[in-house]
């Protein structure tokens, strides 16, 4: 591509490269000058401009930027793709569910040319119908085409949408006197609904391990989310007592994710259950967000993967936490 300023009487078919004013308004970067645009140019008392020409071998923004991310999407289910613009093409989720990328490919198309370019959410982001996955942006006005093709092989269907395998989740509160009874329920809920899935029913009983083995044995989802009164804080807490107690497993308790630390993850029979921590009442990002979107989508999500959430797993404070990760001295 041949970048620079020109003489007007030379500028026909070119890229405009900057925006210029002109009698009837602005001429857009972008623009291919044709006989018109030049006149109002030439009015407007210009005596050149600063275009790009595309040369033999090369690819106008728009044809890279869509050919690029129709390589990334590779007829993935559930991602839309919007039309050219501007050497833009975004890539967008049709249905609510998580995000699963093949970061090194995606690094590799970025590694080609600093012209072309992909940006994504980061793997494993829980997104809903509507929000942004990625987007290819052109940076020039022109690539060379053999370097788009390269980038294009490079990342080809290294984008894909996981969504919900699970229909429906039931919510279990367990109650003390004076507890919080089921608040945060409404959080929960939305987290569910969020999902594409339906919240099955909730249903509180007594904090005890009797109590709670025959709710989670009653609740008819098909994932048992559980918000105890008290926090769990071991292995043989009520919570994962009453687990084993209704005949399921613990496969892990603690999550590296702050909030989110005293959650647990589990199993009766095939359905998940999910141990939720108090702070899980509120609606902020969780790492119940996290995993809950995994398990409800079918990702994997067993003790090791929750292991290695941790890098990225201190998430944004709450104010309101009782007691704060900064203590006195900062």
């Amino acid at each position: 591509m041949k970048f620079g300023a020109v003489p007007l009487d030379q500028a026909e078919g070119a890229i405009l490269a900057h925006s210029e004013q002109v009698a009837t308004g602005r001429l857009r970067k972008g623009a291919v000058l044709g006989a018109d645009e030049i006149a109002a140019l030439a009015a407007a008392g210009y005596g050149e401009v600063t275009v790009a020409r595309l040369e033999a071998g090369d690819l106008h923004e728009d044809a890279a930027a869509d050919t690029l991310a129709r390589a990334l999407h590779d007829g993935a289910d559930g991602i839309g793709l919007s039309s050219p613009f501007t050497g833009r093409v975004n890539l967008i989720a049709e249905a609510p569910g998580v995000i699963c990328l093949d970061t090194a490919d995606i690094n590799a198309a970025n590694a080609i040319d600093s012209m072309i370019t992909v940006a994504t959410v980061p793997d494993h982001h829980q997104i809903r119908a509507g929000g942004m996955i990625a987007t290819v942006k052109i940076i020039a006005y022109g690539v060379p085409s053999a370097a788009v093709e390269r980038a294009a092989e490079a990342a080809r269907g290294a984008v894909r949408l996981a969504t919900a395998r699970y229909r429906s989740a039931s919510l279990v509160v367990t109650d003390i006197p004076g507890g919080p009874g089921d608040k945060g329920a409404e959080a929960i809920t939305a987290r569910v609904t969020g999902l594409g899935m339906e919240m099955a029913g909730t249903a509180t009983c007594a904090h005890d391990a009797v109590a709670l083995a025959r709710a989670i044995i009653e609740a008819p989802g098909e994932i048992v989310l559980i918000l105890t009164a008290s926090a769990t804080s071991d292995v043989r807490d009520t919570a994962p007592q009453a687990l084993r107690r209704a005949g399921g497993r613990l496969i892990r308790f603690g999550l590296p994710v702050d909030p989110g630390n005293l959650l647990f993850l589990g199993e009766i029979g095939a359905r998940p259950v999910i141990g939720l921590p108090g702070s899980a009442r509120s609606p902020v990002l969780h790492g119940a967000d996290w995993v809950l979107a995994r398990v409800a989508c079918g990702l994997p999500c067993g003790a090791e993967e929750i292991a290695a959430m941790g890098v990225g797993g201190l998430l944004k404070e709450i104010p309101t936490r009782p007691q704060p990760r900064r203590g006195p001295r900062g």
